[in-house]
């Protein structure tokens, strides 16, 4: 099997590309000390992150918004988000998510 020098350095490119941006920050943020607000904000990043792509998907179809009537995702949402917050926990949240989606395609779809 031939190895092309074009190719080959694609690969590389495309490795160092996702490697920098992963390790880089980290090799950074291990050798100072964060300031406590700066600890408190990025504590948020995770939640604001999966709340942008959650609401992406709930809200939007095609690249459309949909209405609530025609959304089963939507409405199959808010018994996950209730499971959620009662047990804060992620594979009970799935479940109900998963369960919730099935049973209104099952009934509506």
């Amino acid at each position: 099997m031939e190895i092309r020098l074009d190719i080959f350095i694609i690969v590389i490119g495309a490795a160092l590309v996702t490697f920098i941006p992963r390790v880089l920050p980290l090799m950074l943020l291990s050798r100072i000390t964060l300031p406590e607000w700066g600890m408190r904000w990025l504590n948020h990043v995770p939640v604001a992150v999966m709340s942008a792509l959650v609401a992406q998907e709930l809200f939007t179809t095609d690249g459309h918004f949909t209405t609530l009537s025609t959304n089963v995702e939507w409405i199959a949402a808010l018994p996950t988000l209730w499971i959620a917050i009662k047990t804060r926990s992620l594979l009970g949240t799935v479940v109900a998510g998963i369960l919730s989606l099935m049973l209104l395609r099952l009934l509506f779809g």
